[in-house]
């Protein structure tokens, strides 16, 4: 098992984290398109003997851009779509209809009746041929053949007509859809209107209908090809601190590549050099978020790494405690028998060369055995050199201890000198943790997974601390229950707690594997309690309500038309502006802020429980009475001081800002508590600042004096327990990367999206698959170690069987002598698995997982843990069962015997 683990384990976890990575792309690009290239294009230039070809012109720079891509990246780099959305227009009846030409958009089967639009040239140049949802013919109450009057909107001078040719079903999971959600249905009036007339509705048109609204609108277009990357079983390639600077090179030459094959030069203009067919065009403009998304999943990998490797460690260091046991049962079955032969003349060297021997074929077949599983598990490399190293580390327990038991100083030696010794190496144990762990605080982890050596190292040194600390520790209440065990009339508590506590040292490697299986299994636990707790937490701060729009100011026509949407019941506007204040008294310095102005009277009623709402409203600063005097002001007088709340800066100090050549003061109304830096409500245009700069929090109303342009950030938060999401989305739909507007965050959807991470799953199959490998070892070990203590055990309790002990009084002995060992292992596990987090410090960072204002905090699954316990309890009682059972069936001839030394 041993080998297997040595052999197979990097190269299983180096794929897992490739479909980790793979499934983290295929998140980033499930909505848009992970790659786009974008080409601004104007009205077609007329020229004797060449007629327009669009749709021809745009289905060969899609062959040619998939082509231009490097070669590392060829056959994983797709054509996803080529979009155009023209600006909006109008239809007769006040519709305001979105026009879209998608090279993904449904084909003929789909139609439910008609056709797509054709891109042939339209007749007169001036009917545009389109088609329409089933669910947008319903609501229009459209036909086919039905010709719709265009005019202008925000595409201008428009004059055509559009003819309807074609019906298909939006029914399918199309990511057009998610992109237009217009084009799957549309969009009625206001809520609260009567009419319920459809406002906004969407639909396709072929490439010539495209040109024929551009030309009367002398307008420049848009078009854009969509590109998924999907790297499939490959992307372990781009694990590691190289692999991500691979990946950053690949995404800097792409774009270059394009831009060098798409721009065919002949236009003379400044602002568009190049040509798309007969259309004068600008440069190609690419944009990515995909090394991002790689560069964030490294940092969480290398965190991930570290409770793996935990993990791995434990699996290593009960795997080798159990080897160690199965060694000491042999050479204490074969003692007597070596004894013989040193008598007669045999070297302690020969003997320890002749179990050598022995063993030989056993660890040939071990490793070989490992080797084929190795081979049989999902990997990109196997390590045959390190299953090497561990097989022969085994081969050599088995004879080291063999040569430690027969050397001639074995039957001289001096016990006060074996203390001594004994007293110096735990001292250097628990040094060595301590610096260990020191190390790691100080240097944190480097390299990559499986890279660092001392990341390993540290819970095992920790492992083997623990019991130093235990083994000293736990017998002096032992021997203080001896003690009150005297008092009383029977022997059995008396003999067996005075046997454990005189055990106690025999008893560290048991010791050993309990701790170190249960502290991992309780760290893996805590994380797994903490990450899912985190991640939920770090949603919540990220949308700040069950939505959020982003960008409110920038667009205040969508933040209204988000607000009247279908289950809106409440709305708040937040802002946040970073300012550089000084004091108003000396002219030092308060360091970067953020200036945050929110709708306290509102969040209020939102969000009853708000830290930032109820330290307002106990600031008295919910009243908007700064606002009301500057709207009053008048033009040559001094503006009123804006009213905040500081984090550090005490009441009645006044701050002075610049804003624009503007001056403005601010005076402290008091202490910000700690709880507001927190507030999910400040999370959408807080997040940026993660809790670096200090924050001034004020009520909205006071901040009227600003321009909406002065404020770097601002959202509007939407309230409602059923919120229509689909209504949202028609509104603000999921944009590619590189597009300029609003960002709509739904806080169901986001959780969704956390809740299927790829990363999360590999962490927990990784950690689940090495504690249940841990467990079966430490099952093995403990085994092996009961066969070890067994014969000591069983002489006492025959020796009391001959004085008349009954079968119930030998397992009450038996249970009572394990129970001490039992309850160290759990304190000692549990207690380290809980402080594994704290002793580790900055080297195990869970927030890269979650994201949020600050660290998560740590989630202790009580139940979990106390089923560990109890379980280690119940296996104790398992085993002192078993052990009463088999002594019974013995003979006391058996094990008596004349001539034997028993303890």
């Amino acid at each position: 098992m041993l080998a297997a683990v040595a052999v197979g384990g990097a190269g299983t976890l180096e794929r897992a984290a490739g479909h980790a990575l793979g499934s983290r792309l295929e998140q980033v690009q499930r909505d848009a398109p992970g790659i786009t290239h974008r080409v601004r294009f104007g009205p077609e230039v007329e020229r004797t003997g060449a007629e327009s070809a669009l749709d021809a012109d745009l289905r060969r720079l899609s062959t040619v851009i998939e082509n231009a891509a490097p070669a590392p990246l060829r056959g994983d780099l797709v054509h996803d779509s080529t979009r155009i959305a023209l600006p909006n227009v109008r239809t007769g009846d006040g519709t305001t209809l979105s026009l879209v030409y998608a090279s993904d958009a449904p084909r003929r089967p789909a139609y439910a009746a008609g056709r797509p639009p054709a891109s042939a040239p339209a007749p007169h140049g001036r009917v545009v041929e389109i088609a329409v949802s089933t669910r947008t013919r319903d609501a229009m109450k459209l036909r086919l053949g039905q010709e719709l009057k265009l005019g202008p909107g925000a595409l201008e001078n428009v004059d055509a007509k559009a003819r309807v040719v074609g019906f298909y079903a939006a029914e399918s999971d199309r990511r057009l859809w998610s992109e237009q959600p217009l084009l799957a249905g549309p969009a009625r009036g206001p809520r609260g209107g009567t009419d319920g007339a459809v406002r906004y509705a969407g639909a396709l048109l072929a490439p010539r209908g495209a040109e024929v609204l551009q030309s009367q609108a002398n307008a420049e277009l848009t078009v854009i090809w969509g590109m998924r990357i999907d790297p499939g079983s490959d992307a372990a390639r781009f694990v590691g601190d190289q692999g991500r600077r691979d990946f950053e090179r690949l995404m800097l030459r792409y774009p270059e590549s394009v831009r060098s094959v798409t721009c065919d030069l002949g236009m003379v203009s400044q602002s568009m050099p190049c040509t798309l067919g007969t259309h004068p065009a600008t440069e190609t403009e690419s944009a990515t978020e995909l090394p991002d998304a790689v560069a964030g999943f490294q940092r969480q990998w290398r965190q991930g790494s570290v409770v793996i490797s935990f993990a791995l460690a434990s699996v290593a260091a009960v795997g080798f405690a159990a080897v160690v046991v199965g060694a000491l049962l042999s050479v204490r079955r074969g003692l007597d028998v070596h004894r013989l032969q040193r008598a007669r003349g045999a070297s302690a060297t020969g003997l320890a060369l002749g179990r050598a021997a022995e063993t030989a074929p056993a660890v040939l077949l071990g490793y070989g055995g490992g080797c084929a599983v190795a081979a049989l598990l999902p990997g990109a490399s196997a390590a045959y050199g390190l299953g090497l190293l561990v097989a022969v580390s085994v081969w050599l327990v088995l004879p080291l201890l063999t040569w430690w038991a027969v050397r001639d100083r074995a039957l001289l030696r001096d016990k006060g000198a074996g203390r001594g010794r004994r007293a110096v190496v735990e001292a250097g144990v628990v040094v060595l943790a301590l610096a260990g762990v020191f190390a790691l605080r100080a240097r944190g982890t480097e390299g990559d997974a499986g890279g660092d050596p001392l990341l390993a190292a540290v819970p095992v040194l920790l492992g083997l601390a623990t019991v130093v600390v235990l083994v000293r520790l736990y017998p002096l209440p032992v021997r203080l229950a001896a003690r009150w065990a005297r008092r009383g009339r029977g022997a059995v508590a008396l003999i067996a707690f005075s046997r454990a506590a005189k055990e106690a040292p025999a008893r560290a490697l048991a010791l050993l594997v309990l701790v170190v299986t249960l502290a991992g299994a309780v760290f893996g636990g805590l994380v797994a309690g903490t990450l899912t707790e985190g991640r939920r937490d770090a949603v919540a701060w990220r949308v700040g309500a069950d939505a959020a729009f982003l960008g409110a100011g920038r667009d205040p026509d969508t933040a209204g038309r988000l607000a009247r949407a279908r289950g809106v019941r409440q709305t708040v506007a937040v802002r946040q502006l970073r300012v550089d204040p000084v004091s108003g008294t000396d002219g030092g310095r308060y360091g970067i802020a953020s200036l945050v102005g929110i709708d306290t009277a509102k969040l209020r009623t939102a969000a009853p429980s708000s830290p930032a709402a109820r330290a307002l409203r106990d600031a008295g600063l919910g009243g908007g009475g700064g606002g009301g005097e500057s709207a009053r002001h008048g033009r040559g007088s001094r503006p009123p001081d804006i009213r905040v709340l500081a984090d550090a800066a005490d009441a009645g100090d006044l701050l002075t800002i610049t804003v624009h050549g503007k001056e403005r003061r601010l005076r402290v109304a008091g202490a910000l508590p700690e709880a507001v830096r927190h507030d999910p409500a400040l999370g959408p245009v807080r997040a940026a600042a993660e809790g670096r700069e200090h924050l001034l929090l004020a009520d909205d109303r006071d901040l009227e004096g600003f321009d909406a342009g002065d404020f770097e950030e601002s959202a509007l938060l939407l309230y409602g327990p059923r919120l229509d999401v689909s209504e949202l989305r028609s509104v603000v739909p999921r944009t590619a990367p590189g597009t300029a507007t609003g960002e709509l965050r739904i806080r169901a959807e986001e959780q969704a999206e956390a809740a299927d991470d790829g990363l999360t799953a590999v962490l927990t199959a990784a950690y689940t698959a090495c504690t249940a490998l841990a467990v079966l070892l430490a099952l093995l070990a403990l085994v092996l170690e009961l066969l070890l203590s067994a014969p000591a055990r069983g002489s006492t309790a025959a020796r009391l069987r001959t004085l008349g002990l009954d079968a119930r009084a030998t397992a009450g002995l038996h249970l009572l002598q394990l129970l001490p060992l039992v309850l160290a292992a759990v304190a000692g596990g549990v207690a380290l698995g809980l402080t594994l987090p704290q002793l580790l410090g900055p080297a195990l960072d869970l927030r890269e997982f979650t994201g949020g204002p600050a660290a998560p905090a740590l989630r202790t699954d009580a139940l979990f843990t106390a089923a560990l316990a109890a379980g280690t309890v119940a296996l104790m009682a398992a085993a002192v069962g078993a052990e009463t059972w088999l002594g019974r069936r013995r003979g006391l001839g058996a094990v008596l015997r004349l001539g034997r030394n028993h303890e």
